[in-house]
């Protein structure tokens, strides 16, 4: 104590004002050190990006300085400074709670939604740490309180024009360095993989690109002449529509790629012949997609809007940003004025990747998601529902209308992560050669293994599809590559943003083979059975491997999404469509009591998502019983409340997606006479573990 009174306290203050910008500086590498242990849950994988990437490292301190640098227009520098560092490593950590529940960072369209924390929070905290977290935020705003009353001030003239030309000179700095990282390709603006981009350019860079740089810039020359001249430039299409429209059907795989084209593994036997026999029969080729390892909503983008991504911000998804609040030209816009009936299917939850609230931007008429399937007790061993009942699935799509169907499948069991661990017990395909046992051998069994179950689900679906008395195309492809870390050197086609495709069909169309992107695969189905409908779709007929396609594309998607629309007359023709949930409707018949507090719901297209609600509140003990019954459990119904079955959502916010038609409850009711209900069901200590709730699902990737 003595020591630290003879300490002048003054002077080391006037020190440290001196070399105040070094500290500063310091400071800020050890926050960035911080924040990037946090967002990637290791020290070690902090210290290896910092030595490995020292100027990438450098460079996100740099970004932090600049923003810390508003301080030395305040007197309370300490306070500001703190504020700024309590705003990044918050930031951190909110970053490394969302990757430790999910494969994508935090970007800048999830900072956009930070109004709208509270109410998705509990998906990634216990409330127990929702509590913690509060009191921790309630204490840090009582500590700021307590430096503005009592923290240090500069106490020295303040030179304003000298501070205001310091931090004006510091961001023109950093904009003079950003510019030079970026031409040294030090730094990159177009990331196929978000993950990937945070892992390799730095958190701090990555989220303010995916902040600040979305959407499609206003290109040069951009007029009402400019786009007219392209829309004529389109030139004359050949009318070869055919007798008889087909259903159309774009079947999206997740993570399929034939993993004979990686050159160092040893396969025990071809993982996918039933797709390679299709690809040898029908037309095929590569399909090059705007992802690698990740982005499955942006290859379904490009695939339904025939727009690229490339013109997009870095790493940016329309689903999460234009297309919350833009209907945008799609497949299935185009179809519906031709008399097309539009279906959406994903065998996961809905609000996967927002898709409930965007396929209605995207003219979809229904969206059946795992909620409204009968069973999707099948899953994988890493937890997602597996593609074969994707069949019946898009049969009952084509069967739900009289005319032609498109529909629009997302498969979901190939997905990762992959375990790092022997998890298939006698795995049908063995898999070898790469150098990580653990990380490789067994993550690439577990993902073949996957693949060959997915290829024998697409023989299942063709082969049903070739009976079925309709004319039908189907096209099938990869999203992506795997999540597996490959290298361009380590696939034999020397690209990583391409998988491949089949376009099947059961009408004899002529086999036509080409690599395409996934944004003109719906151009070159629609030109194959004669539709040149769509302002995209009818560009990539015509403009395709043409000069300036691409300039003229982009300058095209412009003004379809973001500009004043010239294409259309000055007027968005499409309108939000009224989606419904499920391509069959849930419907409630009669409630029955059947015991003190027991009731039989009976209906029809129950799932084990159907849960009774009664006046709008969902009741706990309801148990799927099948499509056409459930049982519900301590609840006393009374005249006249209001019931309905509500289908409420597989991801951890357990909203309800959807409610049928309400009845009103008079007693008495008779017992209908379904199936009897087993006598184990009615008692509720031989009730079987688990009937009382879906299956459970993974954790959601998504914002």
């Amino acid at each position: 104590m003595k020591v630290l009174k003879k300490i002048n306290w003054q002077k080391v203050s006037a020190f440290c004002n001196r070399i105040s910008l070094l500290l500063q500086a310091l400071g800020c590498c050890v926050l960035y050190f911080i924040i990037e242990a946090i967002s990637r849950h290791s020290l070690t994988d902090a210290w290896t990006y910092m030595t490995s990437r020292p100027w990438v490292f450098l460079y996100n301190t740099f970004l932090i300085f600049t923003t810390s640098m508003l301080a030395y227009l305040f007197r309370r520098r300490t306070l500001v400074r703190l504020i700024i560092g309590a705003f990044w490593l918050i930031l951190g950590i909110v970053n490394g709670v969302l990757l430790a529940n999910r494969v994508t960072p935090f970007t800048g369209p999830d900072l956009k939604l930070l109004s709208d924390a509270t109410k998705i929070m509990n998906k990634y905290l216990s409330p127990t740490m929702l509590v913690f977290v509060a009191i921790l935020l309630v204490l840090l705003l009582l500590f700021f309180v307590w430096l503005w009353v009592r923290g240090p001030k500069f106490r020295g003239k303040i030179h304003w024009v000298v501070n205001l030309s310091l931090v004006i000179g510091t961001v023109l700095l950093f904009s003079g360095a950003t510019k030079v990282a970026l031409e040294k390709r030090i730094l990159s603006n177009y990331f196929g993989n978000i993950a990937f981009a945070y892992q390799d350019y730095g958190y701090p860079y990555c989220l303010a690109v995916t902040l600040f740089d979305t959407g499609i810039s206003e290109p040069n020359g951009y007029s009402e002449n400019l786009i007219d001249n392209i829309v004529r430039s389109e030139g004359d299409t050949k009318d070869s529509l055919l007798d008889k429209q087909p259903n159309i059907i774009f079947l999206q795989l997740e993570s399929f790629f034939d993993p004979e084209l990686v050159n160092f593994l040893n396969i025990s036997e071809d993982p996918i012949p039933n797709f390679r026999q299709l690809m040898r029969d029908y037309s095929s080729g590569y399909f090059r997609v705007p992802a690698v390892g990740a982005g499955t909503a942006n290859t379904e983008f490009e695939s339904i809007t025939g727009m690229s991504l490339r013109y997009f911000g870095p790493g940016e998804y329309p689903y999460k940003t234009i297309l919350k609040d833009t209907t945008c030209e799609s497949a299935p816009y185009v179809l519906k004025n031709l008399g097309y009936a539009t279906h959406a299917i994903h065998n996961n939850e809905a609000n996967f990747y927002s898709r409930k609230s965007v396929f209605p931007m995207l003219g979809f008429d229904s969206f059946t998601s795992e909620e409204y399937m009968p069973d999707i007790s099948d899953t994988t061993e890493t937890g997602w529902v597996k593609d074969h009942i994707l069949t019946d699935e898009i049969v009952k799509c084509l069967d739900s209308s009289e005319g032609p169907d498109y529909v629009y499948t997302v498969s979901v069991q190939g997905h990762g992560d992959y375990p790092t661990e022997p998890v298939l017990e006698n795995p049908e395909i063995t898999v070898t050669g790469a150098d990580d046992k653990e990380k490789n051998n067994y993550s690439w069994e577990y993902y073949v293994n996957e693949i060959h179950e997915m290829d024998q689900f697409v023989k299942n679906l063709t082969d049903t599809l070739a009976n079925y008395p309709e004319p039908v195309i189907l096209v099938m492809y990869g999203d992506h590559l795997p999540t597996m870390g490959l290298e361009i050197k380590d696939v034999k086609n020397r690209y990583l943003f391409q998988t491949q495709y089949v376009m099947w069909d059961n009408m004899g169309l002529e086999k036509k083979d080409k690599n395409l992107s996934a944004y003109q695969m719906a151009a070159e189905v629609f030109n194959r059975i004669g539709i040149h409908d769509g302002t995209i779709f009818r560009y990539h007929q015509t403009r395709r491997n043409t000069k300036n396609y691409q300039v003229d594309l982009e300058a095209l998607q412009y003004d379809l999404l973001y500009g004043k629309k010239y294409a259309y007359g000055g007027d968005n023709p499409y309108t939000k469509s009224e989606m419904t949930l499920g391509v069959l409707p849930v419907t409630i018949g009669e409630v029955s009591k059947i015991a003190d507090g027991t009731y039989s719901v009976t209906g029809e297209n129950f799932t084990a998502s159907s849960k009774l609600e009664v006046n709008e509140e969902l009741t706990e003990g309801t148990i799927f019983i099948s499509n056409t019954q459930l049982l519900v459990k301590d609840v006393e119904l009374k005249e006249g409340d209001k019931i309905d079955v509500a289908q409420q959502s597989n991801s951890s916010t357990k909203k309800v997606l959807s409610r049928s038609a309400a009845i009103i409850f008079k007693e008495p009711f008779v017992m209908p006479t379904p199936s009897p209900l087993p006598q184990d069901i009615l008692t509720p200590a031989a009730n079987p573990e688990g009937t009382d709730t879906p299956p459970e699902q993974p954790a959601d990737t998504t914002p």
